[in-house]
């Protein structure tokens, strides 16, 4: 389909753990995949706050940036994986973000082209989730919000919580119909914690709202530190639900914003003499946005002056994104291998094997609702190794062998990467 940022604002209004909710409740149509990006430049928190700390932190955004420069950024994208479908089945992904804040400069060159072959993996049957957290979307990682098919601001609906999400709203909404695909990108993702209604805040901001999210802390628990996805009470508690009814009500933005900015997109693409397409338009789900192509920025900035925050835009859109990328500028590295499943433990596939990572959310020491009654020590929560005690490992775990496969018999250790050492979490 596309990619859709997630992005937050100040007072922790939940970017990530909405993320998550859409992630898992994505619809998925037969063939396609979804992933979800960490891209947050204060750091990734997905591994310490969902897997609990039980997948080392040895995968990750950082190694992006040096197989950028190496020029395999997009073969390197599928060694830093994780599957998080409750099946195994490799339908639900992760990119683990940065775990150390001071790692974000590094990638100040690399936004720009993984982006790129994020958007080139919609032909293969992916969409794509960035988290951007509270500082993604400006900066140098601006790129990720400009480029997107839909930003979506999660904003709680307290006084607080909008007093605050008004300036970057403001700001984020003029620098999308200046250097972006167009002001009418963003939306909001409503955490309903306040007394104020979506149309109340709709109406005040000039926005459409994507989505209206319960302010359910139980719940939002296991997306955040971590539970089991799998227990019914959790798939159908009312935050799934309206996650699942945001994602549709993004897909739909997403459709009609193509159909404005591209209305010649369901035809075929017009080819330069002697060129070689990639053959006719697959019919079904995955034709959706064929023929689609993003404009130069610049272009847009120069034939549609900005817009007053809050007004709709006056001037038709194909005539502001008539100039799309040069086909080669589209592709830069290359085709992108998709990811191959091999069984029910689902393995990710790419040119150099990737270690099988665990169905990190199913069955792992403890329910998502705990009792606190319950003495049982099978309710317990794990035990993790300490790098700073000597013998301090997980019940029955083994020593640690070389770099392999991790689960929760793993012994945590600190990984030397690049000179320095960080703390596997």
């Amino acid at each position: 389909m596309a990619v859709i940022a997630v992005v937050g604002a100040p007072g922790a209004p939940g970017a990530t753990t909405t993320a998550l909710a859409l992630l898992l409740a994505w619809p998925l149509q037969p063939g396609r995949r979804i992933l979800l990006v960490e891209c947050d430049p204060d750091g990734g928190a997905v591994l310490a706050g969902a897997l609990e700390g039980r997948v080392e932190a040895v995968y990750g955004l950082r190694n992006l940036a040096v197989a950028d420069r190496r020029g395999l950024l997009a073969q390197a994208l599928w060694e830093q994986l994780i599957d998080l479908s409750p099946e195994g089945n490799a339908e639900r992904l992760l990119l683990p973000g940065l775990t150390d804040p001071t790692q974000a400069p590094g990638l100040a060159y690399t936004w720009e082209p993984l982006m790129e072959v994020l958007h080139g993996l919609e032909s293969q049957g992916y969409d794509v989730l960035l988290d951007l957290g509270r500082s993604g979307a400006t900066g140098i990682s601006a790129v990720l919000a400009r480029r997107a098919d839909v930003v979506a601001a999660t904003v709680r609906t307290t006084l607080r919580g909008l007093s605050a999400a008004r300036p970057r709203l403001a700001t984020l909404a003029e620098d999308l119909a200046t250097a972006g695909t167009g002001a009418d990108a963003l939306g909001l993702l409503l955490i309903a914690e306040g007394p104020y209604s979506g149309a109340e805040v709709s109406r005040e901001f000039g926005l459409p709202v994507l989505g209206l999210l319960p302010h359910a802390q139980r719940t939002a628990r296991v997306l955040s530190d971590g539970g089991d996805v799998t227990d019914r009470r959790f798939v159908r508690s009312e935050l799934m639900r309206t996650a699942r009814s945001a994602a549709d009500e993004i897909q739909l933005t997403i459709r009609r914003r193509r159909q404005r900015l591209a209305p010649a997109a369901a035809q075929p693409a017009q080819l330069a003499p002697g060129a070689s397409g990639p053959g006719p338009a697959p019919a079904g789900p995955q034709a959706e946005g064929a023929g689609y192509e993003y404009a130069h920025p610049a272009a847009a900035a120069a034939q549609q002056p900005a817009q007053p925050f809050g007004q709709p835009n006056q001037q038709p859109y194909e005539q502001a994104y008539e100039q799309p990328y040069p086909q080669s500028y589209q592709q830069p590295y290359g085709p992108v291998p998709p990811v191959i499943t091999t069984g029910p433990v689902a393995p990710l596939a790419g040119l150099a094997p990737q270690p099988a990572a665990p169905a990190p959310f199913p069955g792992h020491g403890g329910p998502s609702y705990p009792d606190p009654s319950s003495a049982d020590p099978a309710h317990t929560a794990p035990a993790y190794a300490d790098p700073g005690y000597p013998g301090a490992t997980v019940p029955g775990a083994q020593p640690y062998p070389a770099p392999g496969p991790v689960g929760p018999g793993a012994v945590v250790r600190d990984e030397p990467v690049d000179g320095e050492v960080l703390r596997a979490r």
